[in-house]
């Protein structure tokens, strides 16, 4: 029996460590890595038209599909989706429209109600990776986003390019270069201020939202968008892939992380770094050195199986640190927070760090794995706490 066990465990690693180092190969290829990192080809919304939003459950016509295009000539597929309040109110005109996707949006009412109301907020939303702007627990979460004022809250979604319906391939340069372009689509056609714009992101969005924000913040003048929320962020993909396991089960370097050499090796063949916890310690840093006031919410589930919640943890110390001059270990601050943090229980904890320019907040759910949680009433309330702090007039 123990000599069948050893011939069999050696036959197997005679196959699987072969297919490894041929993975590991492959991983050292742009294209290879760009189809690991952004899973861009798994669409998962394959039997349904997403020209017909009504298929996902929304009412005729409260979403508007069309296309943004890119300074690099580049077509986003994207959805305005209207608040259903707001939706209530104009049901009938709505409903007269054509349905499915226009080439014109600015002749739609929807986005008329949009850019003629001063008072109007909009949620710009950086999906993650894999999947379009239909796929799986996106579409609760559009709800989520516009519950908390259903009648003010505007929602714009759209596929970095390789997604979906919209072409070329994905980059870090190209998606952040389609993030700058859907902003400026908010300001310029839409006519919204940065006042009026939320930033959110999940997964691989967080760290779009975090470059789009520093790549606005650093203009002159500055452009500092209302807030932002942040679920499920991460530090870096180098952090990343060390605990990274696709759908929890197949690790890509993590058996690895325990030989430093080797896997730093590997890294440096990394092509999009994504180097958020760095990106993010430079949009607070300016921020605090110019005056100008910002908000941040992150937000990780502990039972999250993609992106361990530590990665939120880091985050949030990054961004703690570049508040104080001189800065703030990690376990100095582990230490503030076990002072200062609410214990939810079932719910998680949540600590908030002050300054007089910003509030950085750090949520731990307990619950609500990696993609479930963008549906729940959290994230309502994370958009609303913001909205109204900067505005305490909207509610």
């Amino acid at each position: 029996m123990v000599n069948f066990l050893l011939k069999y465990a050696s036959i197997s690693a005679a196959v699987l460590i072969p297919l490894y180092a041929s993975l590991l190969g492959l991983l050292t290829t742009s294209a290879f890595q760009a189809h690991v990192v952004y899973l861009h080809k798994i669409q998962m919304t394959w039997f349904k038209d997403l020209d017909v939003p009504e298929s996902f459950g929304f009412l005729r016509n409260q979403v508007t599909p069309f296309f943004i295009k890119t300074a690099d000539g580049e077509a986003l597929y994207a959805w305005h989706i209207l608040p259903v309040e707001l939706y209530r109110k104009h049901e009938l005109a709505l409903i007269a429209e054509p349905s499915g996707f226009v080439f014109d949006i600015t002749s739609r009412v929807g986005f008329n109600l949009l850019h003629d109301d001063p008072d109007a907020r909009l949620v710009l939303h950086f999906h993650g990776a894999a999947g379009t702007v239909g796929s799986g627990y996106r579409v609760p979460n559009y709800r989520a986003l516009s519950a908390g004022q259903p009648g003010k809250i505007h929602v714009l979604t759209f596929d970095y390019r390789g997604f979906g319906r919209s072409n070329g391939t994905p980059s870090e340069r190209g998606m952040i270069l389609d993030a700058i372009t859907v902003v400026d689509w908010a300001m310029k056609v839409a006519g919204i201020p940065p006042s009026r714009i939320l930033i959110f992101g999940q997964s691989l969005g967080t760290a779009v939202s975090i470059a789009i924000s520093e790549h606005f913040a650093l203009q002159s003048p500055p452009v500092i968008f209302t807030g932002a929320v942040l679920v499920a962020p991460f530090v870096d993909v180098a952090t990343l892939v060390a605990t990274y396991r696709v759908a929890g089960l197949i690790p890509i370097l993590s058996p690895l992380a325990r030989f430093p050499v080797m896997f730093n090796y590997l890294s440096t063949f990394i092509k999009d770094t994504w180097m958020s916890k760095d990106r993010l310690a430079e949009y607070v840093l300016f921020n605090e050195a110019n005056g100008q006031k910002y908000r941040l919410t992150l937000i990780h589930a502990e039972d999250d199986y993609d992106i361990p919640s530590h990665h939120t943890q880091t985050v949030f110390w990054h961004a703690v640190n570049a508040t104080i001059a001189g800065g703030i270990t990690y376990g100095e601050l582990e230490a503030k927070k076990s002072k200062s943090k609410m214990d939810l229980g079932a719910a998680g904890s949540v600590v908030e760090w002050r300054t007089e320019n910003g509030v950085i907040r750090e949520e731990i759910l307990e619950t609500g794995l990696h993609d479930v949680v963008m549906g729940n009433p959290v994230i309502t309330i994370a958009v609303m706490r913001i909205l109204e702090s900067a505005d305490p007039s909207f509610s």
